[in-house]
């Protein structure tokens, strides 16, 4: 039997995650947590072999939440399943330790595999995520700007490009405003870019925004 916690904000996505999962003689849901804090309390109470998560969930930035559960406990599986697409997320996700990355769009089967896979010590890679890994390691492909910065700065140029501001991104990440406008300033000299409106020009032309 393979325990799986499952970690997603919406209640909805959870609950139907918990009935695709139980209605499968091999899977069992043992745990649920609707923010990145309750993930990591939920993971250290409750024996598990695979967690399944999404990465936008209040307390914790995503990319953090996978970080520190792989420090917590590296034999522990992670899958996210996200909305966000493969090109957005997918290497930053797997750098930072999840074993595999799905979309949400993405079929029963598809996720039923991937966790049975993963819950064995390998990881999944999907076509879509596989082609941006080709691409991520390809010398001779330019990289965009953009990746040269920190899982912080892209968070926070996601944010401020989705029309959030200084005051609310410092809010809802738990940071005080002068934290978030020193990221600002970085992100904005790394793009080259000077404000906020090309900051979120540059997001759209890269299909970085949400």
């Amino acid at each position: 039997m393979i325990r799986v916690l499952i970690a997603d904000d919406h209640t909805v996505v959870r609950a139907g995650l918990r009935r695709l999962l139980d209605d499968v003689a091999d899977l069992e849901v043992v745990a649920e947590a609707g923010t990145g804090p309750e993930l990591l309390a939920a993971a250290a109470r409750t024996p598990c072999d695979v967690v399944v998560m999404d990465l936008a969930m209040p307390g914790l930035p995503g990319l953090e939440v996978i970080q520190e559960l792989r420090r917590r406990k590296p034999r522990l599986p992670i899958l996210v399943l996200t909305m966000y697409p493969e090109d957005q997320y997918a290497v930053r996700t797997l750098s930072a330790g999840a074993a595999g990355y799905l979309h949400k769009a993405g079929s029963p089967d598809e996720l039923l595999k991937a966790i049975r896979t993963v819950s064995t010590g390998r990881r999944y890679i999907s076509s879509e995520v596989a082609a941006c890994l080709a691409a991520h390691v390809d010398a001779h492909v330019e990289k965009p700007p953009h990746e040269q910065l920190s899982n912080r700065e892209y968070q926070i140029l996601r944010l401020i490009a989705s029309g959030r501001s200084v005051g609310a991104i410092a809010e809802e990440l738990c940071l005080s405003v002068k934290t978030i406008s020193t990221f600002r300033r970085r992100v904005l000299d790394k793009l080259r870019l000077r404000n906020n409106a090309e900051l979120t020009r540059y997001a759209i032309e890269h299909n970085i925004a949400d």
